[in-house]
């Protein structure tokens, strides 16, 4: 047993070759590149206003411990009425964008569609001339969609990369299975739905991450469309607060409780806000990602 062993550890070690030493080292680098300015930020957020300015450099501990600046936050009405316009902007914007990517990129791969390559050649000049702001703002304009919250979700509803992305997935899908369905009396609606979207959820997960991150990140279309405080979007609220240092934002009235408030630790308090609900979002839907490298890496 113990010689056994002892060749399964030399086997080890003899599999770390400098090229994945040097990889490992890379991505350790980088995470900690990434991760602590984040640590550092969230500290002083989380610190006590008093001692925020005794925080020296990366520090990634809080000098004593206090949620005072996102009780601030979250006191304020102003953000709740933000954080609601952008969930209602994403979530409504990501589901309309899936359903139109699945539904052209279905009929794109269709053999018997008429105009194909035309389709097609529309299709790559949208994606290599798109619309200007101005363009959007006048239609948007047009359809009185100012101070809307749907001409936010109707913006970038589908993007021609991210169609093509998921045609090459469905051009994949077994012929004979189709068939199957056909002969049945399954319709275009019925194989899109129980048989395309099913066996292809790991690529279209991926792309609703394409659509989701632009959505909530998206701040200059938003303040164009909907330059209104009460339809004002979280990053809006952050560029305001944040990058103009507009302390206005806030409700003075609870500013004025806390006299003694840091408004950098408040401004880093903001951030976390704004980049947690995308943190939370990416250990949720990882499952999905392993099952599906997984399932295809198995032949037999």
């Amino acid at each position: 047993m113990t010689a056994v062993s002892s060749s399964r550890r030399r086997g080890r070690l003899h599999r770390l070759t400098p090229g994945l030493i040097l990889i490992g080292l890379f991505m350790v680098v980088l995470c900690l590149i990434i991760l602590v300015p984040l640590l550092n930020l969230t500290a002083k957020s989380l610190c006590d206003p008093l001692l925020v300015s005794h925080m020296s450099g990366y520090q990634i501990w809080p000098e004593k411990f206090s949620l005072v600046h996102y009780q601030v936050i979250l006191s304020t009405d102003s953000i709740w009425t933000a954080i609601m316009n952008s969930l209602i902007i994403t979530l409504g914007g990501t589901a309309l964008a899936v359903v139109l990517t699945c539904s052209s990129a279905y009929a794109m791969t269709r053999p018997g569609l008429p105009g194909k390559k035309l389709l097609m050649g529309f299709f790559l000049a949208m994606m290599v001339l798109s619309a200007p702001i101005l363009q959007w703002y006048l239609v948007m304009r047009g359809y009185k969609l100012i101070n809307n919250r749907m001409s936010m979700i109707l913006y970038g509803c589908i993007d021609v990369y991210n169609m093509i992305l998921l045609m090459r997935f469905f051009e994949e899908t077994p012929a004979a299975i189709l068939e199957a369905a056909r002969v049945d009396g399954a319709g275009d609606w019925t194989l899109l739905f129980r048989i395309f979207i099913p066996l292809n959820k790991v690529p279209i997960i991926t792309i609703m991450l394409f659509y989701i991150v632009p959505k909530w990140n998206e701040y200059f279309a938003s303040g164009v469309f909907l330059p209104d405080s009460s339809v004002r979007v979280l990053q809006c609220y952050l560029r305001e607060f944040v990058v103009n240092n507009n302390s206005e934002a806030l409700n003075k009235d609870i500013y004025a409780m806390f006299r003694d408030l840091n408004l950098s630790a408040l401004q880093n308090a903001t951030i976390v806000i704004s980049i947690l609900p995308l943190l939370c979002l990416y250990p949720t839907i990882l499952k999905y990602f392993t099952s599906g490298v997984l399932a295809g890496g198995v032949k037999e």
